[in-house]
């Protein structure tokens, strides 16, 4: 008799007069069932076009996915472009993949200062989540709350209540570099911070709005440098701060020839991130700068280029970051944690090591 309708497990067990529990196992749990008879069942099943027990349908049953999810507040691209992203997105590819856990990006988009913007962390099927550095009050940070799955934030924002939090003292390794840039003689300096908030702002930054930026790495970095400044003798009134919203070596580029219009007598310039100092340090060539002759140039990561290149940076320990944000939510779901276990929760903080690597682009200041 001639078959309607799409073929299913129940009817390629009742075709081969076995169980639908051996059909299932001969496509989820091959160890259960001999090798002919699992032969004999996928051989069946393509031979009508069965595809195998719908995954979905299979998380559901058992109640979970076996995947984390990992959330980037930018376009996807990003995580694949950035040095420093990249590094991190090693370490946690490493950890899941040992733990057999699949990871799944999840593309939050570029900030919004929306508050109704749609996450796609509240429909992703995963078990847990990191959130990697985004800013204060971050709608998907808050639908991963929401859901109460373990979850670690990643860098930013530092205080959140009951997550778990891996990062940097961002505030005391700024004041570093910002002491050895001092201790150069540099006394007009040029910084350059990526985006402080929401909006899509390029240019200078006023002292209210460093202090108000959502974005609490970069808020820490800035409060650090000028800690350590002041630390030195350094005159505010002789420190350019200039922001970038798109982290990126054209960024960097652009910051130092709007920093140059402006202060044309600095002698060193600070990026709060290695890719803006890259592409200061290859505009400052373009110029005809020499660099640190005429011009120091620092950055902040210490990304597998900054080394080629010399780069005087703070370093810190990208990959570990990841391992140990994706060891968090593994020991966090290895604990039996739901969503029910959230209130119980204390959460844990890692604070990772930095470094200042001291490199060829310092130097004494130009007289």
């Amino acid at each position: 008799m001639q078959r309607t309708g799409r073929p299913s497990l129940a009817t390629i067990a009742a075709d081969l007069g076995v169980s639908t529990a051996t059909v299932s196992n001969a496509f989820s749990r091959p160890d259960r069932v001999s090798a002919d008879l699992r032969a004999r069942v996928l051989e069946h099943a393509r031979a009508v076009g069965y595809p195998g027990p719908d995954p979905a349908a299979r998380q559901l049953r058992r109640g979970r996915s076996d995947t984390v999810g990992l959330v980037f507040t930018d376009d996807l691209g990003f995580a694949f472009d950035d040095p420093a992203s990249l590094g991190f997105l090693s370490g946690v590819a490493e950890v899941c993949g040992a733990a057999g856990r699949n990871l799944l990006l999840l593309a939050g988009g570029p900030p919004s200062t929306s508050a109704r913007t749609a996450s796609p962390v509240r429909a992703a099927a995963i078990d847990a989540l990191i959130v990697y550095s985004v800013p204060d009050a971050d709608p998907h940070l808050l639908a991963g709350v929401d859901r109460g799955v373990p979850l670690v934030v990643v860098d930013q924002p530092r205080e959140q209540p009951q997550v778990d939090w891996v990062g940097l003292d961002d505030r005391a390794a700024a004041r570093e570099i910002a002491t050895h840039v001092a201790g150069l003689g540099h006394r007009r300096i040029g910084v350059v911070c990526t985006r402080l908030g929401a909006s899509r702002y390029n240019g200078p930054v006023s002292e209210d709005r460093r202090l108000s930026a959502t974005y609490s790495v970069q808020r820490e970095r800035l409060a650090g440098f000028f800690d350590g400044l002041a630390a030195a003798g350094v005159d505010e009134a002789g420190v350019s701060v200039e922001e970038r919203f798109v982290d990126s070596r054209d960024s960097g580029a652009e910051a130092l020839a709007a920093l140059l219009a402006r202060r044309p007598d600095i002698t060193a310039v600070c990026c709060l991130a290695d890719v803006l100092a890259l592409g200061a340090l290859e505009a400052a060539g373009r110029r005809g700068l020499r660099v640190p002759d005429d011009l120091t140039v620092t950055g902040f990561d210490d990304v597998p280029e900054a080394q080629r290149v010399g780069l005087t940076t703070v370093g810190q320990p990208l990959a570990q970051k990841g391992r140990e944000a994706a060891r968090l939510v593994l020991d966090r779901l290895a604990a039996g944690e739901t969503p029910g276990h959230r209130a119980r929760r204390h959460p844990r903080r890692i604070v990772l090591p930095t470094v200042v690597q001291i490199r060829s682009s310092s130097g004494p200041a130009a007289p």
